[in-house]
């Protein structure tokens, strides 16, 4: 049966996540029910199962068809059947053996904050508001003693018998008048980690810690170390890379590590 890649874009806000769940409303359910009509029923994968007001403007998600699919017709039908949350950006075949979790070498996220001291309701879907001036600077310098392969068991939620080593390839913030925007890469993410990295680097910005604190939050191994979850709105899976497709750190980031090769089969972020 041939597989294709189906690329995927969504405003997580009304969402209870990506992945399907009894009785309330998520993104796999809607796009399966979509898919239903022109191949029955079927198993999809996904790059990364992100959490409950999560959005994505990247991610993708693989198949089998029991036929061979008019790509350019299905991806129609598709976007016409989707709510205006959800569009699907491309629709193509793959080689028998891709797979969108396990396949992928790289995942990406942004998180945007509105950073004044007044709220801007028409970012309030997309970003966190956060009054406090903050120091990127120093938020920066935090960032820089995460880039690498770590344990980060200290920003993750812990799942039974799952590893919380993780290589992240490059980490950074910048602001541009109130928006405050930070970019993270990494082989792979557990749960919740970029939300909980970016509540501790926030702290780092609001003066509440010092930058080297964030090696020390690391290295203890230990949730009640790090500072919670920054809120699921701020975040966006913004890229997933897989061999051959290489993914690139923005130009205003510095902290910038070569990726070894790793690809723990974990995959995604969760929010």
């Amino acid at each position: 049966m041939p597989t294709y890649r189906l690329d995927l874009a969504y405003d997580g806000t009304d969402f209870h996540g990506y992945a399907r769940q009894s009785n309330v409303r998520t993104v796999q359910r809607e796009l399966e029910e979509a898919l239903v009509h022109h191949i029955g029923l079927m198993e999809t994968f996904v790059a990364g199962r992100t959490d409950a007001g999560v959005h994505a403007s990247a991610q993708v998600i693989s198949f089998t068809a029991p036929r061979e699919l008019d790509v350019d017709q299905v991806m129609r039908s598709l976007n016409s059947q989707l709510a205006d949350e959800i569009a699907v950006t491309g629709l193509r075949r793959v080689d028998d053996d891709f797979h969108a979790r396990f396949s992928a070498v790289t995942r990406a996220y942004r998180y945007q904050i509105v950073n004044r001291p007044v709220h801007d309701p028409l970012r309030a879907r997309s970003s966190w508001h956060v009054k406090a001036p903050l120091d990127l600077d120093a938020m920066n310098e935090g960032s820089v003693l995460l880039v690498g392969e770590h344990d980060f068991a200290s920003f993750c939620r812990k799942t039974e018998d799952a590893s919380t080593v993780r290589e992240i390839l490059w980490a950074g913030w910048r602001a541009t008048g109130d928006a405050t925007e930070f970019s993270i890469a990494a082989n792979s993410f557990c749960h919740q980690m970029v939300r909980s990295i970016v509540a501790v680097l926030v702290e780092v910005g609001r003066s509440r810690l010092a930058p080297s604190e964030v090696k020390a939050i690391l290295v203890a191994g230990d949730r009640n170390a790090a500072r919670g979850a920054a809120p699921p709105q701020g975040l966006t899976l913004v890229g997933v890379s897989y061999p051959g497709e290489p993914l690139e750190a923005p130009d205003w980031v510095t902290s910038v590590s070569p990726p070894s090769g790793g690809s723990p089969a974990e995959g995604g972020e969760g929010g």
